[in-house]
C-alpha cells in the first residue's frame, strides 16, 4: 500500500510554542491533512461536526484498551452512558456545590497578595485535583500519588514511548484496585461514595468489571483533572489581559458561564479527540479510506472564521450550539455540568475576593504542549 505524505509534523517546535497560532494556519492552508503521528488531523469546524452527527461513519472505537464509554458506540455506548450520566444529574450537581465551594474559597483564600504567584502549580492543579478528588470521594492521601501519576502519564504520553505508557497505565490500575479492595475489606464503613457506587452499578444485568470501573475513573481523573486545570489557566490569563472584563464580571457574576464559555472557545483546554473512518469518505476533496484514524481538532474548530464572526475576539451573545467546548453528538462531554460549575465557583470566589489580577510582563508565559493545552506557567499577582 502506497504510503500518505507528511502535511505536517505535530511535534514540530514551532507547533508546540504556540498551538493556536499553528492551527489557525493548518485550518486556513491545509484543513485536511496528514501526518504519521496523528494520522488525518481535521481543522475546520464544518468537517469536526460532521464527523461528530455521524457515528454509524465514524466510529469511537479507536482504543486498544476498554475506555468506557469514549471509545464505544451505539448500543454499548448508549447502555454505559445512561450510568454515567446520573453522576452530573442536576441533583448531584446541587449536592457537590457546597463542597466545591468550600474547596475553592480556602484556596482563593490562601493565595498570596501583592507578590509574584504562579497560578499553574499554586492554583490551578490544586484545584483541579482537589476537587475532583472531592467529587469522586478518594481520601487525601491520593492526592499527591495521582498529581505524581498524572505528570508521568503526560510525560509518558509526549513521548509516544509505548513501554513507558502501558508502565503509567498499569499504575494508575493498581491505584484503583487498591481503593476497590479497600471498599470490598469495609463493606459495612465504605464511604457512599462515587466509587462504591460503581461498585454497585450494573449493565446488561451484571455489576460493571474492575476494568469497566478503572477506565470510568481514569478518565474522570486523568482527562477531567488535566483539562480543568488548563482551563483555569486559561481563564485567568485571558481575564488579566482585560481589566474591564474582570470588573464587568465582578460587577455581575450572573454574566460568568457565557463568559467562561466563550474564553474556553477562544482558546480550548482540550486539543483534540479521535475516530475511526469505517467506510471510504472525503473531506475538502481528499480521499480517506475505511480504518482511517481522524483527529478532531476541537481547538481549531471553534475558531473558525467561517462560524465565528470576528473569530479571535470574544464577543457577548454568540450561539452557543456552535461551541464544541464540550462536543456535539451523542458523545457530547456527560461531565460538562460538572466542569462548568466547578470553574463559575472557582472565578466567582477568586473575582469576589480581589480586586485586580494582573500578569507579570516580563514573566515567561510558557504554552503546554500536545496533547495538553493552555499553559505550563503563569506569573501574576493579585490583589
Amino acid at each position: 500500500m502506497k504510503k500518505t505524505p507528511n502535511d505536517w509534523n505535530p511535534r514540530d517546535t514551532h507547533v508546540l510554542e504556540n498551538q493556536l497560532a499553528s492551527y489557525d494556519q493548518m485550518r486556513q492552508k491545509c484543513p485536511v491533512a496528514h501526518s504519521d503521528y496523528l494520522h488525518w488531523s481535521l481543522f475546520r469546524h464544518e468537517d469536526v461536526v460532521r464527523v461528530l452527527e455521524d457515528h454509524q461513519t465514524f466510529s469511537s472505537a479507536v482504543s486498544a484498551h476498554v475506555s468506557v464509554p469514549n471509545s464505544m458506540d451505539p448500543p454499548e455506548h448508549t447502555l454505559y452512558r445512561k450510568i454515567i450520566e446520573g453522576y452530573f444529574s442536576a441533583d448531584a450537581m446541587a449536592a457537590f456545590e457546597p463542597v466545591c465551594r468550600a474547596l475553592a474559597t480556602k484556596l482563593v483564600a490562601d493565595l498570596p497578595r501583592e507578590k509574584p504567584l504562579e497560578l499553574m502549580t499554586q492554583f490551578a492543579q490544586q484545584f483541579a485535583l482537589q476537587v475532583q478528588c472531592e467529587f469522586l470521594g478518594w481520601p487525601a492521601d491520593t492526592h499527591e500519588p495521582l498529581r505524581r501519576w498524572m505528570h508521568s502519564n503526560h510525560a509518558a504520553t509526549l513521548s509516544g514511548d509505548r513501554e513507558a505508557m502501558a508502565a503509567v497505565a498499569q499504575e494508575f490500575t493498581d491505584m484503583i484496585k487498591a481503593l476497590l479492595n479497600l471498599r470490598r475489606n469495609t463493606a459495612s464503613t465504605a464511604p457512599e461514595d462515587v466509587i462504591t457506587s460503581l461498585m454497585h452499578s450494573e449493565v446488561n444485568g451484571r455489576a460493571l468489571s474492575e476494568e469497566e470501573i478503572v477506565s470510568i475513573l481514569r478518565n474522570w481523573t486523568g482527562g477531567e483533572v488535566g483539562t480543568i486545570a488548563a482551563a483555569v489557566g486559561i481563564i485567568v490569563q485571558f481575564l488579566s489581559q482585560y481589566p474591564a472584563l474582570q470588573n464587568e464580571l465582578r460587577a455581575d457574576l450572573t454574566k460568568l458561564p457565557e463568559a467562561i464559555d466563550e474564553i474556553l472557545r477562544l482558546h480550548g483546554p482540550l486539543v483534540t479527540n479521535r475516530r475511526v473512518t469505517t467506510c471510504p469518505v472525503k473531506f475538502g476533496g481528499r480521499q480517506i479510506s475505511a480504518g482511517e484514524r481522524l483527529s478532531l481538532f476541537w481547538v481549531s474548530a471553534n475558531r473558525d472564521e467561517q462560524v465565528f464572526e470576528d473569530a479571535h475576539s470574544f464577543r457577548w451573545g454568540r450561539d452557543p450550539k456552535k461551541n464544541l467546548l464540550y462536543g456535539a453528538g451523542i458523545h457530547v462531554c456527560p461531565g460538562a455540568p460538572l466542569a462548568r460549575m466547578e470553574l463559575r465557583i472557582l472565578v466567582e470566589e477568586l473575582l469576589k475576593n480581589t480586586r485586580e489580577i494582573t500578569l507579570l510582563p516580563e514573566a515567561p508565559k510558557p504554552y503546554a504542549q500536545y496533547p495538553a493545552s493552555g499553559f505550563s506557567e503563569l506569573h501574576l499577582v493579585i490583589r
